[in-house]
């Protein structure tokens, strides 16, 4: 068991159309960076510039803002849940 990512449907297309993902790791910094490997291009989607979030993207750690956590370094473990909600603008 490891924490469940949650995919948004923008990302999917980098997924293969997979709308959750399950991986190990400590740290949500460590989770993207993953996630990142796993599939191409998707660290251009989250990221500025490697370690800083690109700042349409938001992450939760069960329904909690990391930006009010320890953004990056906020621990996670088994059966978290993550999501991924990239910023909808409109008009």
């Amino acid at each position: 068991m490891g924490v469940k990512v949650r995919i948004p449907t923008p990302l999917r297309s980098l997924t293969n159309g997979v709308d959750l993902v399950e991986i190990s790791a400590p740290t949500v910094g460590a989770l993207l960076d993953q996630l990142s490997a796993k599939f191409e291009g998707m660290d251009k989607r989250l990221f500025k510039v490697p370690g800083e979030l690109n700042r349409f993207v938001n992450i939760y750690v069960n329904d909690e803002d990391i930006r009010f956590l320890d953004n990056l370094t906020t621990a996670i473990k088994d059966g978290d849940d993550v999501s991924i909600v990239p910023a909808i603008a409109g008009g």
